[in-house]
Order: C-alpha cells, then structure tokens, then sequence
C-alpha cells in the first residue's frame, strides 16, 4: 500500500458574504460526494459589527438532510413545519428535507446587541433514492447528548455515526460518520477505517495526518482501508467526515439534491409558482431561485 494516505485534496471555493467568509469544498469538480456528504461549508470565523447578523431568507430544500454544527456563536432555525430553535456551540441541529421543506437562518437578538460571532460548518446529506421522499422532519441534539472521547490531549465529539466505539443518538439516514475533533499541543488520536468514504478538514490550528501537513479549510479525502495518525503540535480544530457510498449520482441545483434530475425541475417550478410552504413565523420574505445559482453539478 501507499504511503500517501490521500486520494484526493478538494480546495475550497470561497465566498465572501460580507462580513464574513464562507469556504466550501463539496460539491467539488473532482469529487461530489463523500460518503453521503454532498455539500460540505465552513462558515467564519467572523466577529460581526453590534447591530449586525447574518439573515438567510427562508429557502427551500428536497431530497436531502442539513446538518448544521456551530463553534461560536448562535443561530435562530425556524422551517416550514412551525418549528423554531435556536442552535449553539456543539449541539446538531439535523432538518431532513425528504419531499420538502423551507427554513431560515438568523442571528438571535441577543447575538446582535453584543455584535455576533459566528463559525462553524454546515453540511448537506443526500438521502439514499427509496428515502428522498420522506415527510420532513428536524431534530435537536444537545451537546451533552454527543459522546464524547477523550484521550490525554485529544477530544473527539461523535456528531453522527459510530466512531471510536461510541454512537450518537442524532437520526442517520444511511451509514455515516462525522466528528469534531479538538487536539491540544503533541494531541493525537487514530483515525481507523470504519467506513469505505472518509475525509479530513482542518478547521483552524495546525495538524497533520502521518506526516502529512494539512491546510486550512482543505478536505482530504483518504484512501479506502488506510488507517493513519492524526497530530497536531500547536493545537488544532479538525472535522471527519464520510460514510458508505450513495447508491447512485446526485443532481445539485441550488438548494435543490436528488437522484432525479426532472424532480429537481419540479423543485424549481414549485418554488417559482409559491407552491412550497413558508415558515409561519417568517414568511415575510423569501431568497428567489437564481438564473445561475453559486451550487450546480449536474453528472
């Protein structure tokens, strides 16, 4: 076997939304998907102005699951099913679209007053063909409920999936890991090959991956059966994610995933023709579907 523990290293497309920067590595025009992952965004980390915050308009999703995971910060959800929460530092909110869903994304007043910290990642995954239809759902997770591993100067959080011999209670659509993994300096922790589909991102400080220097917001995906060594000897903030394959190519448009490209042009005539529900809450307005939007891959 190789030395070379990676298969492929996906760099990011980076956004500037003013006052902050989105890095996104998946969808990427070498590599679509990880495991189920099929979009894959680390937002921040960013101090915004008092008074400011970050205002997503309600938007619609299908066939799909977002998981949103944040590391500073607080963002208030609330979707078309009435639900409404607010997520903070280590808790998962998980919404599955299935046949469809709307939410938005807001800064919580009270983040605002104090001017708001925001950094984390958000992920999208796609849902195996015969679940793409579920009724949609969203789900809370605390960070207390998470299992947490701890080894001398490493700490991994269990965000989905099974790893390292703990399992987390958050919903899994199709076999999946995700963990966030904190290393202090000279921290290590062994990153096994519990399934066939993994990568690696360096969200802030320094790691490596036997021997392998890693860069910032840069997702490495690892050789299938490589069991390796991840290090860090200044400290270090790393996610790992993947899974088993999806049982078939993804069409991406937008907001919109799913294993039928003409279900996709349903999604994109309902959004235009209002027929999607708005959250009850907030549906006052609404992000129109772009001509050309920054999320398209078509196989």
């Amino acid at each position: 076997m190789t030395d070379d523990p990676f298969l492929l290293t996906l760099h990011p497309t980076t956004h500037d939304l003013g006052g902050f920067k989105v890095h996104r590595t998946l969808p990427h025009r070498e590599r679509t998907t990880i495991g189920p992952f099929i979009f894959f965004d680390q937002m921040g980390p960013a101090s915004l102005a008092v008074g400011q915050g970050i205002d997503v308009r309600p938007h619609p999703h299908i066939n799909l699951a977002t998981v949103t995971y944040l590391f500073a910060g607080a963002i208030d959800h609330r979707d078309s099913l009435g639900t409404f929460k607010t997520i903070e530092p280590g808790a998962v909110n998980l919404m599955t679209a299935g046949r469809g869903i709307t939410h938005s994304e807001r800064s919580p007043q009270g983040e605002r007053v104090k001017g708001p910290q925001l950094s984390g990642i958000q992920t999208w995954i796609a849902l195996p063909s015969d679940k793409e239809e579920l009724d949609p759902a969203f789900e809370h997770v605390p960070e207390a409920a998470l299992p947490l591993i701890e080894d001398g100067a490493a700490r991994a959080r269990v965000i989905m999936g099974s790893l390292w011999g703990a399992t987390s209670p958050v919903t899994q659509h199709s076999p999946i890991i995700y963990a966030d993994i904190a290393l202090q300096p000279g921290g290590t922790i062994a990153i096994d090959d519990e399934a066939e589909e993994r990568a690696v991102y360096l969200a802030e400080g320094e790691a490596s991956l036997d021997g392998q220097r890693l860069a910032p917001a840069t997702l490495y995906v690892l050789r299938p059966g490589y069991r390796a060594t991840l290090r860090s000897e200044l400290g270090a903030h790393v996610m790992l994610c993947g899974g088993a394959p999806l049982d078939g190519p993804r069409h991406v448009f937008w907001n919109f995933v799913s294993s039928r490209r003409d279900r996709i042009n349903q999604a994109k005539d309902d959004w235009r023709a209002g027929r999607f529900a708005l959250p009850p809450d907030d549906d006052r307005e609404f992000i129109p579907l772009p001509e050309v939007p920054k999320t398209v891959s078509y196989p």
